[in-house]
């Protein structure tokens, strides 16, 4: 695969992601909780990411279970409460909204780097982490402030699924010292899947599952927002590094504000649009490390 071919599986990968918000509106209104998407989501992508490795390198599927600790972070602690957080924020804010909070991720990585490996403050990360927060305050209405009318719920909710997104680029470099990508995602997937299908209720769904459109949602958010997408993305980091990669992912917050835009009818006013580039721009200013541990990514 050529470089420019790398550059358009990365872009297309990162635009499946985007249109996520898509399948868990539809499922929303079908009457899924947030915990019965992740759970549909996560055990999906479980399933298919299995075949596909099966079939391509069944080496790959084999860990030492003494590991298990490495995989209980990037899948439970990680991904499950990640999506959680996520899902809740699509539902009381905006898709965009959503999206661009969960873009704080690499602030908290640039933070949790400093302190677990030892990597320096220099003056691009201090300004990424100060536009980020001033991107943030404008998106959530906080700057200027005119009276806060989102739900705070949402927003922390948002907060949260940057911060846990953050942990699990954490778990996961300690995870790629032993295992290969594709093993990681795997069985983070597979960790994720057995410690929340056992809570998510799925069975009280009863008549909604028997719905064609419950499983076309099913299948685009396992399948396309999160199977193909980890494909896509990982296929095009052969030919291009994680810095730049991370750079050419940030069109997937772009994609979720034209899907929240166009489908939904969802509005950014100016501030907040002003808000939502700052946000963009502070994740292209941290890529200056030349092993980035954000989207080395993204099993989400």
């Amino acid at each position: 695969m050529s470089q420019k071919l790398s550059m358009l599986s990365i872009a297309f990968g990162a635009a499946l992601w985007g249109i996520i918000g898509l399948f868990v509106t539809y499922l929303y209104d079908l009457g899924f909780s947030p915990v019965q998407v992740v759970a549909v989501r996560v055990a999906s992508a479980a399933i298919l990411l299995l075949l596909y490795t099966y079939i391509t390198g069944k080496e790959e599927l084999r860990i030492d279970w003494k590991d298990s600790r490495l995989f209980i972070g990037t899948g439970i602690i990680s991904i499950v409460f990640f999506n959680l957080c996520l899902f809740i924020a699509m539902e009381e804010t905006s898709i965009a909204i959503a999206v661009t909070l969960l873009y704080t991720a690499p602030a908290f990585v640039t933070i949790f780097s400093r302190i677990l490996f030892g990597e320096l403050f220099t003056k691009s990360k201090i300004t990424a982490l100060l536009t980020t927060f001033i991107g943030c305050a404008l998106v959530v209405g906080l700057l200027p402030y005119t009276g806060f009318d989102l739900s705070m719920y949402g927003v922390l909710a948002g907060l949260g699924s940057g911060f846990f997104y953050a942990l699990y680029s954490i778990f996961a470099t300690y995870a790629l010292r032993t295992y290969s990508s594709t093993t990681v995602t795997v069985y983070t997937f597979v960790f994720a899947s057995v410690a929340i299908l056992p809570f998510a209720g799925l069975g009280d769904l009863g008549a909604t599952l028997a719905l064609p459109s419950a499983w076309i949602n099913i299948a685009g958010i396992g399948l396309f927002s999160t199977t193909l997408a980890f494909l896509f993305y990982t296929k095009g980091l052969e030919k291009i590094e994680s810095s730049r990669a991370s750079i050419i992912a940030t069109v997937e917050p772009v994609v979720a504000a034209l899907i929240s835009f166009f489908v939904f009818g969802e509005l950014l006013d100016a501030w907040q649009f002003l808000g939502f580039i700052l946000v963009i721009t502070a994740v292209i200013l941290v890529q200056e490390r030349p092993r980035s541990s954000f989207l080395r990514r993204k099993a989400s």
